[in-house]
């Protein structure tokens, strides 16, 4: 079972509308169950999906010497990746991750779902909750 923040969903269909008709593929970062102000009836260890890191972060580097310097460490087991002219499904193109989110038109309710590493559908489940508030030191 996959958890995401509503407000992750929303972005991410949002930027996907926007990049259409060219795919969108971020990474997808996580934070503890436990580090919610609210108890959102799962295990205090259990990942939510609640941040992306912004594709063009790190490019330079990546691109010179092939390492996505673009992701914290410890993050982006996880992906979204927008099919605009495909189907609800993981394709051969797509960058494999332990999770990935896919979303296709119209980029509502019914038009994203959670797939496994070997495309096989997880359950996803959506949690009206917002992550803890982050500020740098």
């Amino acid at each position: 079972m996959v958890y995401v923040t509503r407000g992750l969903v929303d972005v991410l269909l949002g930027l996907a509308e926007d990049a259409e008709p060219k795919p969108l593929d971020v990474t997808l970062s996580t934070t503890p169950a436990k580090e919610f102000d609210t108890d959102l009836g799962v295990d205090g260890e259990t990942p939510i999906l609640t941040h992306f890191d912004l594709p063009e972060a790190g490019w330079p580097v990546s691109a010179v010497f092939g390492m996505d310097i673009g992701t914290p460490a410890g993050q982006g087991r996880a992906r979204f990746i927008s099919h605009p002219q495909g189907r609800l499904e993981v394709s051969e193109r797509d960058h494999m991750a332990a999770v990935m989110v896919v979303a296709v038109p119209p980029w509502d309710e019914q038009s994203y779902a959670a797939f496994d590493r070997a495309g096989r559908r997880v359950d996803l489940v959506v949690l009206d909750a917002e992550p803890p508030q982050e500020s740098l030191a």
